[in-house]
């Protein structure tokens, strides 16, 4: 089957499944299910309700706004030790000095590509997420062409994931494919999905923290949906409490990006907000 045809047969399955017309959180047990298979990774095997247990192992600790400072970078590091993060998520420039601080923890430095438009070419994609490596990181968060998806150009949005994620994995690198979820419709969000489980890619995230919405629940679910139980789903923008987290891993996410992690994980129900 070509790319088209697979992206359209998919998109067909997973919408008419999701068609009810109801928030995605009301199938209860369909959604239950793909959490419970989805989650093994990171040690979850159970209700939203016992997930503070562990749920540092859930949180990218993030900080990607572009006036931060080497004093931030170098505390958000101290802190991911602190708490055992899944890992610090920062910009490229700062991904040597975070793997300087990190170097004998458990923490690895993740690094964003691409970001946060997506409309880098491929090439240069692949060669910011090789000089990462290099650098120390390992895991990439790469943004999708958004434009060649809303274009319909499948092929092109292929080969941005592909190359990417052949970079990473040449690295012995994670590959997370940022889709920019509130720019798309429910079957631009399952075709991305599709690609880049196609493509061989890690997890499928949902927000760069930078577009005009953040992670939802329905949108978690769908894209797990999609990519099934295997592939990881990162929930991203916007996730700001324990429920917030909470309420994305019942959904199928398997890693949560924030800056409010240390609020997350200290079961905090309104913290002071995201510090991309």
């Amino acid at each position: 089957m070509n790319r088209d045809a697979l992206v359209e047969a998919v998109t067909r399955e997973v919408l008419a499944a999701l068609a009810s017309g109801n928030d995605v959180c009301d199938t209860g047990e369909k959604v239950r299910e793909v959490v419970a298979n989805g989650a093994d990774r990171v040690a979850f095997h159970g209700e939203a309700a016992e997930v503070p247990l562990d749920m540092a192992r859930f949180i990218d600790h993030t900080l990607l706004k572009p006036e931060a400072t080497a004093a931030e970078i170098d505390q958000l590091c101290r802190e991911a030790d602190q708490y055992h993060f899944a890992s610090v998520c920062i910009n490229p420039t700062w991904v040597k000095r975070a793997a300087e601080n990190l170097r004998g923890t458990s923490v690895p430095v993740c690094t964003v590509i691409g970001f946060p438009l997506g409309a880098t070419t491929p090439e240069i994609k692949a060669m910011e997420a090789r000089r990462a490596l290099r650098d120390g990181a390992r895991e990439v968060d790469m943004v999708l062409n958004i434009g060649a998806l809303k274009s319909g150009d499948y092929d092109l949005v292929g080969t941005d994931i592909e190359k990417v994620v052949d970079a990473a994995h040449d690295g012995g690198a994670l590959c997370k494919v940022i889709l920019e979820t509130a720019l798309l419709t429910d079957e631009e969000k399952v075709i991305a999905s599709s690609l880049a489980k196609k493509a061989r890619a890690d997890f499928v995230k949902t927000s760069t923290g930078f577009g005009p919405g953040g992670a939802t629940v329905y949108d978690v679910a769908l894209m797990r949906e999609t990519v099934g139980p295997e592939m990881g789903v990162k929930a991203s923008g916007g996730v700001r409490t324990t429920g917030d987290a909470e309420d994305m891993i019942a959904a199928g996410a398997t890693r949560i990006g924030a800056s409010a992690g240390i609020e997350i994980v200290g079961g905090k129900d309104g913290g002071s907000g995201e510090r991309y």
